[in-house]
């Protein structure tokens, strides 16, 4: 009894919170015992620890095909180095790093000395090692070749290598002379394909020779022309059309030997103030495609000359009868410009087919033609009385070229622009000349020196394709193909009006004319929609548009005497005439 009591004491000391019940059987917890001594481990763990810490920073083995945790960013990027600098994790200073990988040596070798040592070593298996100065590979080779490269073969054996080529030449013809015919003309032979193997670089095999049939003939003669005609052909052979004129007068002297081109006496201004036209007057039709371009004769105003892409060139009488007076035919394809000696007795033509005609205009007869091979977009004469002889084109090959119509000579060519000429404007009281072309810019030129003495070319410029000068000399008119009528100076300086500037018309693709009435009140300029717009030259606002054609209103005139009275033209063929 007193063994089973001091052992309830035991389990009791051992759990004193636990509740004993009679069904259920203590539990015996016996203590362990280890016979092992004593140790302390702190040391161990603090080494464990040091290993696993150098493991995770130290770089991995590139040798090593299994990686046992997972490696972090620098590990992964971490140079491979040998044993680990002082002061840097990864075994370099930072002052010897000019890599994110490490320290990169400078290669100071040409590219012309690598690939001498690159070929040498491919063709005789030695090479000069650039960073001891020695050479490596077959060094037996090296003295038996005496250490040359493939790009400094000696003198005597250049000469040995042409006299063995030589030789083997010899010895393939000699051998072609005691060669078996049959041989020679059998395919499947080894002789056949030596005597015809061709280098890869030999060009194209050449097909057998057919005769063509008279139909292939053709044909390639119609495309041989043609293919001529579309690089501008030969210029002999683009021989200009005969010309013609025909008058469509009663006669053309009256009872008084005066000729029909004659102004009328009592023909001058009634004043100087000029009114916006209102009505249709008159329509000029005879032109069977569309009219590019007309003019009114120089001061009196009583003829108009129009340009057809007929192929026409027709003047029309505007103060009596109101019909066509002669018809000049002398262009094989559309009449482009048009342009009206100072007297208006004669009057030049530049068309499609590649020809300027100097044209009297009384008889119809064709005085000088001109041509560079090229399209010309404009024609002028220098205003001058003394200079009438002095012919300038803006041409399509980016040139404007200057002409003396009484020799027929080219006497000067301004070529600086980067796109056809599409302007030319005398200002300055003649002395100079601003062009415009299709390559966005305006051009100032001293008449008779070939140097451009202001170039104006801004990112916000369009092709200028029509300018006007102002009746004051002071202003001139530029069309910009972004819908709007730009202004600028002819004094030195020839700055952009940014306070005058015209708008509200469509033009974009057109080339449409823009003008000034002769008292200089107003601007006036057709659209690709037909109409006609007038602008007040003081205010820019939009004074009246005019439904003038039905397509394209591409060319505007105001008349030279008659205050109210414009003539507008279109790709509808008709000329308008309105008061």
């Amino acid at each position: 009894m007193d063994l089973l009591r001091s052992y309830a004491e035991d389990d009791e000391i051992a759990n004193p919170n636990s509740q004993s019940s009679p069904d259920s059987s203590p539990i015996r917890m016996l203590p362990s015992k280890s016979a092992a001594p004593k140790v302390d481990d702190t040391m161990l763990a603090l080494t464990v620890a040091g290993e696993a810490a150098r493991a995770q920073s130290k770089p991995l083995d590139p040798t090593q095909h299994l990686v046992r945790f997972n490696p972090t960013y620098e590990q992964l990027w971490a140079p491979i180095c040998g044993p680990a600098h002082p002061y840097a994790k990864d075994g370099l200073a930072q002052g010897l790093r000019n890599h994110k990988l490490g320290f990169v040596e400078d290669a100071s070798i040409e590219p012309f000395v690598f690939d001498e040592q690159y070929n040498t070593f491919q063709k005789y298996g030695y090479a000069v090692d650039p960073s001891e100065n020695s050479y490596i590979g077959d060094l037996e080779k090296m003295k038996e070749c005496d250490a040359i490269s493939v790009y400094n073969i000696p003198q005597h054996e250049q000469k040995k290598r042409k006299l063995e080529k030589k030789k083997e030449k010899m010895e393939e013809e000699g051998d072609e002379q005691d060669l078996d015919m049959t041989e020679v003309e059998n395919p499947s032979t080894d002789t056949w394909l030596m005597k015809n193997r061709k280098s890869p670089w030999a060009g194209k095999k050449e097909g057998l020779q057919v005769e063509l049939s008279e139909e292939q003939k053709k044909y390639a003669e119609e495309y041989a022309k043609k293919k001529g005609e579309e690089r501008g052909g030969d210029k002999d052979k683009a021989e200009p059309m005969v010309e013609k004129s025909t008058f469509h007068g009663k006669e053309e002297k009256d009872y008084q030997g005066r000729s029909w081109i004659a102004p009328p006496k009592d023909a001058k201004a009634a004043n100087d103030h000029c009114y916006i036209p209102k009505r249709l007057v008159h329509t000029w039709s005879g032109h069977t495609k569309g009219v590019s371009a007309i003019r009114f004769f120089p001061k009196h105003g009583h003829l108009i000359l129009s340009a057809g892409m007929d192929t026409k060139v027709k003047i029309w009488d505007v103060y009596n009868s109101g019909k066509c007076m002669r018809t000049y035919m002398g262009h094989t394809k559309a009449v482009r410009d048009i342009w009206f000696s100072n007297d208006g007795s004669k009057f030049l033509t530049a068309g499609y087919d590649k020809y300027i005609k100097y044209w009297d205009t009384e008889t119809g007869q064709v005085i000088q033609t001109f041509t560079t091979g090229k399209i010309p977009y404009v024609v002028r004469l220098n205003p001058d009385e003394d200079k009438q002889n002095v012919l300038l084109a803006g041409m399509s090959d980016k040139k404007i070229v200057q002409w003396d119509i009484n020799s027929g000579q080219i006497t000067q060519e301004y070529d600086q622009h980067l796109g056809a000429v599409n302007t030319i404007t005398f200002v300055d009281n003649n002395r100079r000349f601003v062009t415009s072309s299709d390559d966005k810019s305006l051009r100032v030129w001293e008449y008779g020196i070939p140097v451009v003495i202001k170039y104006i070319s801004e990112p916000h410029m369009h092709s200028m394709p029509s300018i006007s000068p102002h009746p004051n000399g002071n202003w001139i008119a530029a069309q910009s193909l972004d819908n709007q009528i730009l202004i600028y100076s002819t004094r030195e300086r020839f700055q952009l009006n940014k306070k005058k500037r015209f708008a509200g018309h469509i033009v974009a693709g057109y080339a449409c004319q823009v003008n000034f009435s002769p008292d200089g009140r107003f601007v006036f300029s057709g659209d690709g929609e037909g109409r006609c717009w007038f602008w007040d030259w003081k205010s820019c606002k939009v004074f009246r548009t005019l439904k003038c054609h039905d397509g394209v209103c591409i060319g505007a005139e105001w008349h030279p005497l008659e205050q109210s009275k414009v003539a507008t033209c279109g790709w509808d063929g008709l000329i308008k005439y309105w008061d």
